[in-house]
């Protein structure tokens, strides 16, 4: 039976077991990495270089993975893969809408365009794993995000920002449906007992 003659729980339950956690490990590390430089360099030096932040969390998830003996979206013909991929690549065409936003001088509105753009590349990975934390993830950053940017004063604010992605992260990390092997035996046991 082909990948594509495979029901969409079958390829949900696929797609989870072909996953690892390194992307939102990856990026969990590089916005904390930004929130912090945030507290000692210049706002508008922040705000350039969280518009590379997509750029430097893909291949830190192959590094991470690469580390741990396992090949990140290796050997996978699965729709649902291509689908995530294709989120990715829609949320990477919208970056100049950030950049736009931020010609009348506020730098702070490409970061806060970027933590929430980058955001939003969980919502097709929460459909592709049958899980209800990507889009969790995704709508309490923007909310987050765009309150640390209403409410947090200079010269904090972009701090605050990046900490609210952290914390997004995080809680997907932690409530996220098993990814990869683990994921792999939860269906298995889960068939098994039907």
């Amino acid at each position: 039976m082909s990948m594509t003659d495979r029901s969409l729980a079958e390829l949900q339950a696929d797609f989870r077991a072909t996953s690892t956690n390194a992307m939102p490990i990856a990026g969990m590390l590089t916005w904390a990495a930004l929130g912090l430089a945030a507290a000692f360099v210049p706002e508008r030096t922040v705000a350039n270089a969280s518009l590379y932040i997509m750029a430097v969390i893909m291949p830190l998830a192959f590094v991470i993975d690469r580390a741990r003996g396992r090949n990140l979206f290796g050997k996978s013909d699965n729709p649902l893969l291509k689908l995530f991929l294709l989120g990715i690549v829609m949320v990477a065409l919208t970056i100049p809408l950030a950049i736009i936003g931020a010609k009348g001088g506020q730098p702070l509105l490409i970061l806060l365009g970027m933590a929430i753009l980058a955001g939003v590349v969980w919502i097709p990975f929460g459909w592709a794993a049958d899980d209800p934390s990507g889009t969790i993830h995704a709508v309490a950053r923007g909310i987050g995000c765009y309150l640390a940017y209403g409410l947090c004063p200079a010269p904090w604010t972009a701090s605050a920002i990046c900490a609210v992605v952290v914390v997004a992260y995080l809680y997907s990390l932690a409530v996220m449906r098993p990814v990869g092997a683990a994921a792999a035996t939860t269906t298995e046991a889960r068939t098994a007992t039907t």
